[in-house]
C-alpha cells in the first residue's frame, strides 16, 4: 500500500516541507522573470538569449523545473489520492501526469542546456 507521493515509508512532513520549498522557488523564479519582462528596456531575441545563456539563469532554471516537477509529483499525489476513489484510474492517472511533468523538465533540460 501507498503511503505517500514518494513511496519510501516516509511521513507526510517530508511532503509538506518539500511542495512549500518548490512553492518557493517556482514563486521567486515567476517574480523574477516577471520583474526582468517589466523592467527590461526591451525583448528581443537576443536579449532572452544573454539572459538565459548565464550559468547562474541556467542553475536558477533548472531549480525551477526541478521544483515544478516536485510541485508537479506530490500536489497531483494529493488531489488524485483525495478525489479519485479508483486505485485503477488513480494510478493510471498518476502514471500519465508524472510522465508528462518529466517530459516537460527534459524538454526543459534539452532547451536550457542546448543539448541537440
Amino acid at each position: 500500500m501507498v503511503t505517500n507521493a514518494s513511496m519510501f515509508g516516509r511521513s507526510g512532513v517530508h511532503e509538506f516541507v518539500l511542495i512549500r520549498a518548490s512553492a518557493i522557488v517556482l514563486a521567486l523564479y515567476s517574480l523574477f522573470i516577471v520583474g526582468y519582462a517589466l523592467f527590461a528596456p526591451e525583448l528581443t531575441f537576443d536579449v532572452w538569449k544573454g539572459l538565459f545563456s548565464s550559468l547562474a539563469m541556467k542553475i536558477f532554471t533548472f531549480l525551477a523545473l526541478i521544483g515544478l516537477l516536485v510541485h508537479c509529483w506530490i500536489g497531483m499525489w494529493q488531489v488524485l489520492t483525495d478525489y479519485v476513489k479508483s486505485a485503477a484510474l488513480r494510478a493510471l492517472l498518476q502514471f500519465l501526469i508524472n510522465l508528462t511533468a518529466v517530459g516537460y523538465v527534459a524538454a526543459g533540460l534539452f532547451i536550457l542546456w542546448g543539448v541537440k
